[in-house]
């Protein structure tokens, strides 16, 4: 074999060499960066469900104040409705008998 020979299967040797080492730093970061992607993805998403927890008992918490309230507001409607009965029976009452 001549000199020229040599090196070019020396060339094509290293140059094989050099890319498969390439590749696989390549391969080595995209792994990496899919790595870190998926570990942010994931903190995002963990956010968000830690929001949508505290929004669920938001709404629990809302729900039963509107329903004290709407219990408070039937009794005072009850307690209204009993004023305007003894009202209408003093009205029924002459003023004179009211005053003795």
């Amino acid at each position: 074999m001549d000199l020229t020979a040599i090196t070019a299967v020396v060339a094509a040797i290293s140059g094989i060499f050099v890319g498969w080492s390439g590749r696989a730093r390549a391969i080595q970061q995209e792994i990496k960066n899919d790595a870190q992607s998926g570990g942010a993805l994931h903190s995002d998403v963990e956010y968000i469900k830690r929001g949508v927890d505290d929004i669920r008992i938001e709404q629990r918490t809302q729900g039963k104040r509107i329903d004290d309230l709407a219990e408070r507001v039937t009794r005072v409607e009850e307690s209204s409705k009993q004023a305007h009965k003894r009202i209408d029976r003093l009205d029924a009452v002459p003023r004179q008998e009211r005053e003795d």
